[in-house]
């Protein structure tokens, strides 16, 4: 048996929250977690100025049904093939980007939720985007990034380090493990920001992100 490989181009959607505009001050470019749809994940982002925010959302790639309901989610990656899977992503954000066609002189701020932090790290760290504010809800860090990967990072970006601590997929050991390789990672760039809850998006400190 002999596993190969085929390139083809493929279709693939996003969705946007608001209008990009001269006045626009934040670009935000969020990336869901498993089992979202992005234009599902945009609630979470609505009550943010909507004058000077703008809200862009990738859409996972590989979609399913989510029994017993048999809603559609998706899923960025698995440990399949995840090289190929990681190219065929960077590939699809470079698209939406650069449809998109973001003047520099905005603010840019890279949100990532649950599978979507690994998503939001690695694109950042390949394309070596310069974010105002990056943001880590709930999710691991690539455990092939290190240091090194970040040094380029600007000194004025801002690392948010989100989650519950009560987080049914992240036990306090997890929790500590990830504090310690975060603050390893950015230094003094990192702040950690726990909340009474679940695996869940925290809205208020979205809102208060900006």
């Amino acid at each position: 048996m002999k596993t190969k490989e085929v390139l083809y181009t493929a279709i693939n959607s996003y969705e946007s929250l608001n209008e990009l505009t001269n006045t626009t001050k934040n670009v935000w470019l969020v990336f869901h977690g498993m089992g979202y749809l992005s234009k599902y994940f945009l609630k979470y982002f609505k009550n943010l100025n909507s004058d000077d925010n703008y809200i862009i959302a990738p859409q996972a790639p590989s979609k399913y049904y989510i029994q017993p309901n048999m809603h559609v989610g998706a899923n960025w990656l698995t440990r399949d093939n995840t090289e190929a899977g990681i190219q065929n992503i960077m590939s699809y954000i470079d698209a939406v980007l650069e449809a998109e066609n973001i003047s520099k002189d905005k603010n840019l701020i890279i949100f990532g939720y649950s599978q979507g932090v690994s998503i939001a790290c690695r694109y950042m760290v390949r394309r070596q985007l310069q974010p105002s504010k990056l943001v880590l809800h709930s999710g691991g860090i690539p455990k092939e990034l290190n240091t090194k990967a970040f040094k380029y990072l600007s000194e004025t970006c801002k690392v948010k380090l989100i989650y519950g601590t009560d987080d049914e997929y992240l036990d306090k050991a997890i929790i500590e493990i990830e504090m310690r390789r975060a603050a390893e990672l950015f230094e003094k760039r990192l702040e950690v920001l726990p909340f009474d809850g679940k695996h869940v998006v925290n809205v208020d400190y979205i809102n208060n992100l900006v």
